[in-house]
């Protein structure tokens, strides 16, 4: 089964830490496709009740306008996840994040349960940061068939820890498993972001990991700062070029004068009929971004 994974813009999912409120107040102000409100490794321990009734305070507040909200919960073996999961459950449907994020998970049975788990109101997504999940990929990808999973996460700190990999620029180390968790995601129709970027103040290294990500077919990437987003968003939303060529190649394969044909020759390049597939998703991609502001 391939089929083509959600047009709706996920070019930056933003972490803020649920157990700061100030961070939580800011994000409504902030152009980030998706917020990521953590109750995980940004909050310690003796934090974690804190931060969960923070958290679910702001989502009961709201306004947090055209942006996901997706809510990282502790793992459910953890000490705090099942209570995690009880305070979302005692939210209204209409103060439901839009999906809850589960770290670690790395078995369609861990899926399953999750699926039993999380409010009716909420997709799945899922951290990919294990190596027991990258061996599972398709099985985990698979899930999304019969479960309300609909993205994977990569967890390439997480990853690095478990693999005794360092974090170099290029990410070496990392593409085996980055590659293989894009086919996977791609076979069953997954959003699919790409790891965090730990330094920053380095915008250069972080625009250039990002370009990779989107070269490579990340759908977004996941952020640890507000300072990240312009650069994250350049990188993973069509340019102005590549909209104006999506609309060249959508525009001959319509023309009467070409019916029938496979291949044209549009802006001196040959173009076949999957170039106008991929143009036709860009301008979608290119309206959605486009509406939410």
């Amino acid at each position: 089964m391939t089929s083509t994974p959600s047009t709706r813009p996920r070019r930056s999912a933003l972490y803020m830490p649920g157990a700061n409120a100030r961070a939580l107040d800011k994000a409504r102000t902030l152009d980030a496709d998706c917020l990521l409100l953590d109750l995980e490794d940004a909050v310690a321990p003796e934090a974690k009740a804190e931060a969960r009734d923070l958290v679910c305070a702001a989502l009961r507040e709201g306004g947090y306008g055209a942006s996901e909200t997706i809510v990282r919960i502790n793992a459910l073996d953890t000490p705090w996840g099942v209570e995690d999961l009880v305070a979302l459950h005692n939210l209204a449907d209409a103060q439901s994040p839009n999906a809850v994020l589960a770290p670690k998970v790395s078995t369609p049975e861990e899926v399953a349960a999750l699926q039993k788990a999380i409010p009716e109101a909420c997709d799945l997504w899922i951290m990919i940061e294990t190596p027991q999940a990258i061996f599972n990929l398709e099985a985990l990808a698979a899930c999304a068939q019969t479960t309300r999973l609909t993205t994977f996460v990569m967890g390439t700190n997480d990853l690095a820890k478990e693999m005794r990999a360092s974090l170099v620029p290029g990410r070496a180390p990392m593409l085996t498993s980055l590659t293989l968790s894009l086919l996977a995601a791609r076979q069953f129709g997954l959003t699919i972001l790409d790891g965090v970027y730990n330094h920053i103040s380095d915008a250069e290294g972080f625009e250039a990991e990002c370009q990779q990500g989107a070269d490579m077919g990340f759908d977004g990437k996941t952020l640890i700062h507000p300072s990240q987003l312009e650069l994250c968003h350049a990188a993973f939303g069509p340019s102005d070029l590549e909209v104006e060529q999506a609309r060249n190649i959508v525009a001959a394969f319509a023309d009467p004068a070409n019916a029938g044909k496979g291949v044209l020759k549009i802006d001196g390049k040959m173009t076949e009929l999957l170039h106008r597939n991929i143009a036709a998703r860009t301008l979608e991609i290119a309206q959605a971004i486009a509406s939410r502001s």
